[in-house]
């Protein structure tokens, strides 16, 4: 095997820290033949998908890439921006604030990219360009709160794949969930409270997290208690006692049971039982995208308002807001504890390497 070399590698370039920030993917255009490659990778991922592969693969290619990516451009179509999706702006101003609120605290010698699990940037091409610009040390940390093997896991498989293809591999960290960090739960009080200053306090807030079938929750994975954590601790923080919020989950695909209770179906439910205003926020989500801008914004509120309700709001993700830039500045520089930045004599490291025949 043919390893991965660092063609721009220099004795005389300056050791750095690599931060990857990643997050799920977006397709490169709101067209169906655009979404049909998405799809394509994202539902051919075993993590995301556990099935047999045999059986799946018929599914995926003889029923599912046939019929949705056109649904689904024609849904990315209504989202869809000057820059782009949603989500790679949103991730792009995360990457520069990011590394601008790094910069400011710890320096220089910290590198801040962000890569997709599927699509573009790739992860692959994330890590090629920290290392080419001198990263040794490498931490990476997916925008997900809340572990799930089928986000952090299938993460940590893309970074794996990659790293068996390399000869030289950096020092590495991984943050596996944040679903817990302080500063993270106060990041998500203060966006929810900017928004009532200006909108108002509702009958009731929705936390709706991103589902997944239950079998994974009883395989062991613990997605779900991550996410009911954060609902607690958010709920503490904003002072909401019981009967004031509700943990839901979305974004359900397929026939079998998924966690509940369903946010669309939730919503349904209220207005009959009194609730005629409510507010949803999604903690799960690190950025704005078609989950939260279709599905929530526009499609769960059309299920509220036709059940009788007569107030709703979609309270917008952190997205880049320095709120939140200040939880992930916190928690990266949390993670990065006993690193040592740079090196200490450049010049010492390169004369002791040309002694020895090295060429920069």
């Amino acid at each position: 095997m043919k390893y991965k070399g660092s063609p721009s590698f220099s004795h005389e370039q300056e050791d750095k820290i690599g931060v990857l920030i990643t997050n799920l993917g977006t397709p490169a255009a709101p067209t169906t033949g655009a979404l049909r490659r998405y799809l394509r990778q994202f539902l051919s991922d075993p993590r995301v998908v556990e099935a047999p592969r045999a059986l799946w693969w018929f599914i995926l290619n003889g029923i599912i890439l046939r019929i949705r990516p056109a649904r689904s451009a024609k849904a990315y179509r209504s989202v869809w921006t000057d820059r782009g999706s949603p989500l790679l702006l949103h991730t792009q101003d995360q990457e520069e604030a990011l590394a601008e609120r790094l910069a400011e605290q710890l320096g220089n010698d910290i590198l801040v990219r962000f890569a997709m699990r599927y699509g573009e940037p790739s992860i692959d091409s994330g890590i090629n360009h920290l290392l080419e610009e001198g990263a040794r040390k490498l931490l990476v940390l997916p925008l997900y709160p809340q572990y799930s093997a089928s986000t952090t896991g299938s993460t940590f498989d893309a970074l794996a794949g990659d790293f068996m293809q390399r000869r030289w591999l950096p020092e590495l960290r991984f943050v596996t969930g944040y679903q817990d960090f302080p500063p993270y739960i106060r990041a998500c009080a203060v966006q929810i409270q900017n928004y009532w200053k200006e909108h108002g306090k509702p009958d009731l807030i929705l936390f709706s997290y991103h589902g997944v079938p239950q079998r994974y929750l009883h395989a062991g994975d613990p997605y779900y208690c991550h996410c009911e954590k954060t609902s607690r601790l958010l709920a503490t923080e904003l002072g909401l006692g019981e009967g004031e919020f509700l943990t839901t989950y979305q974004s359900r695909f397929g026939r079998e049971p998924w966690l509940q209770p369903y946010t669309d179906e939730t919503l349904k439910s209220l207005p009959p039982d009194g609730i005629r205003s409510v507010h949803v926020f999604c903690p799960g989500f690190s950025a704005d995208c078609l989950e939260t801008l279709e599905e929530i914004a526009v499609e769960n509120r059309d299920y509220f308002l036709g059940a009788g309700g007569e107030s709703y709001h979609y309270i917008p993700a952190l997205n880049a807001q320095p709120h939140h830039i200040d939880a992930l500045a916190q928690l990266v520089t949390t993670n990065l504890a006993g690193w040592d930045f740079g090196e200490t004599d450049l010049e010492e490291r390169w004369a002791r390497a040309t002694s020895r025949g090295a060429r920069a």
